[in-house]
């Protein structure tokens, strides 16, 4: 068995057409774990003296 590939413009156009989606999906998501870890390292760290207990 082989893989039949589109031969016409359209079929083409229809493969880079999913993979660019792909690429741009990629990117937003890499954009999003980009942005939430930096927000992370701005939080405040946790105060370093330990709590006065009686």
């Amino acid at each position: 068995m082989t893989k039949k590939t589109p031969t016409s413009m359209g079929g083409k156009a229809a493969i880079a057409g999913a993979i660019g989606s792909a690429a741009i999906a990629a990117a937003v998501l890499y954009a999003n774990r980009r942005k939430d870890k930096k927000e992370a390292a701005k939080a405040s760290p946790p105060p370093k003296q330990k709590p006065e207990t009686d």
